[in-house]
């Protein structure tokens, strides 16, 4: 092994000849960020042998933090290698040199980490190398961009890696932080949370940051600046800026983007092109239509939102109050959107989230299709004082009975049947378990 990638290896995994050092690494690490314990579901099956083990996601989602957390609990330290370091990612550009530099310095029980392997400049064709080179080490390989780690060698990873894909807090995370509080206190400080998410968004250093503004203004430059201009090359970094910006104000709208390149000035495929590394990149989710197989149906144009309510407040450049947001019904939408994303399992074709509109414009926000039936979702950003129900609810309660139908709103508690259907009014708190 080179000297100096050894030397470096030694400096940044002290815990290889120290082997306590682990523990205390994580306490430092994980104490001074205050933290708070992560839910990534498609991990509970890892390890998968054979295969590599990519944990993926928007940057500063704490992949990273809660990776290392999780091999502390079940198994031997692991061997980090951080990509960011540029002798390390020099020596990753070849899976023969690394296979050969791991064996010299740890043994097969001993987990393999790579991090931050956008920096890579293949890291997709590194980790194949590695699994089919014979690694015996459980290979763990974290990213901020699903797009570099995925996409670029989707085919040659097929069958040869598990993929957990890692959110911003969620507020069934966060409410975890409450259960020793008597149920009227706990009930409080959840809704206290939902309103926080909603304004300032789930990356854990803005949530719980005194001052988030900064925080977030920091994270979105890094996203447009260092993400979109350094690692993808974008060539139009104005059009680009001002694309996030118009999904931004166009929040829960129908995508037009032919609209969209001509107030860019770039072409229509640029503009394809640019949506779909933001959704990669995990900044902003499609949500595509439902179709029951109702003739009166829009079946084709999808919706976009960002993925982390802080990103679009910044963009807004407006963190006011609720009751002083003229765009409270987008915002609040959005926040919904995102948190029944992340309760959505990977692993369930079906459990997607779409949105159902009529050619009459009757629309319902959003339609999740689960094993044990239809849930929709109307979003109200009002204090609503009685519990009524809009046209286009009834109109798609009698066409699809739906297992339930929620009214989220600010205030509202209350149930009813219609038909089959249970209809229930919730406020914002109720996204912690939307699907109880």
């Amino acid at each position: 092994m080179d000297p100096q990638v050894l030397a470096i290896i030694r400096a940044t995994n002290p815990w290889l000849e120290r082997p306590r050092a682990f523990g205390a690494h994580l306490d430092q690490k994980l104490a001074a960020s205050e933290w708070i314990p992560r839910t990534v579901p498609a991990m509970s099956d890892w390890p998968v042998a054979g295969k590599a083990h990519l944990l993926v996601g928007a940057r500063q989602v704490g992949k990273s933090s809660h990776l290392l957390r999780w091999l502390g609990r079940v198994g031997p330290p692991p061997l980090v290698l951080n990509a960011e370091e540029p002798t390390i990612r020099a020596w990753l550009g070849s899976p023969a040199l690394v296979l050969d530099g791991v064996r010299s310095v740890v043994t097969a029980d001993r987990p393999v980490v790579i991090e931050e392997a956008q920096h890579v400049a293949d890291a997709g064709l590194l980790t194949k190398g590695l699994i089919d080179y014979g690694l015996p080490n459980a290979l763990y390989v974290t990213g901020s961009s699903s797009f570099h780690l995925l996409s670029k060698t989707r085919e040659s990873l097929a069958g040869r890696a598990a993929r957990a894909l890692m959110h911003p807090l969620s507020l069934a995370e966060l409410s975890g932080r409450h259960a020793h509080f008597p149920p009227a206190l706990r009930a409080a400080r959840v809704a206290d949370d939902a309103v926080r998410l909603c304004l300032y968004g789930g990356y854990p250093d803005a949530f719980r940051a005194n001052e988030p503004i900064p925080v977030l203004t920091r994270l979105l430059e890094a996203f447009v600046l260092r993400d979109a201009s350094d690692l993808f090359r974008i060539r139009h970094l104005d059009a680009f800026r001002k694309l996030a910006l118009l999904i931004s104000r166009q929040t829960g709208q129908l995508v037009n983007t032919a609209e969209w390149a001509s107030l860019c000035g770039v072409s229509r495929d640029t503009i394809d092109s640019y949506v779909d590394l933001l959704r990669e990149s995990q900044l902003v989710h499609t949500v595509s239509p439902f179709a029951g197989g109702k003739r009166s149906e829009l079946t084709r144009r999808p919706k976009l939102y960002f993925c982390d309510n802080g990103l679009y407040g910044t963009l807004q450049q407006s963190f006011l109050p609720l009751s002083h947001r003229p765009d409270s019904g987008a915002l609040v939408e959005a926040f919904v959107a995102g948190e029944l994303r992340k309760h959505l399992s990977p692993l369930e074709p079906s459990d997607t989230l779409r949105y159902w509109r009529s050619t009459s414009d009757a629309e319902v926000d959003f339609v999740v299709e689960r094993r044990d039936g239809l849930h929709a979702f109307e979003v109200k950003a009002s204090e609503l004082q009685r519990p009524t129900l809009t046209r286009s609810a009834h109109s798609f309660i009698a066409a699809y009975a739906p297992a339930r139908f929620t009214v989220v709103n600010l205030s509202l508690t209350a149930d009813q049947d219609v038909g089959e259907t249970r209809v229930q009014w919730r406020p914002l708190s109720f996204l912690e378990d939307p699907f109880a």
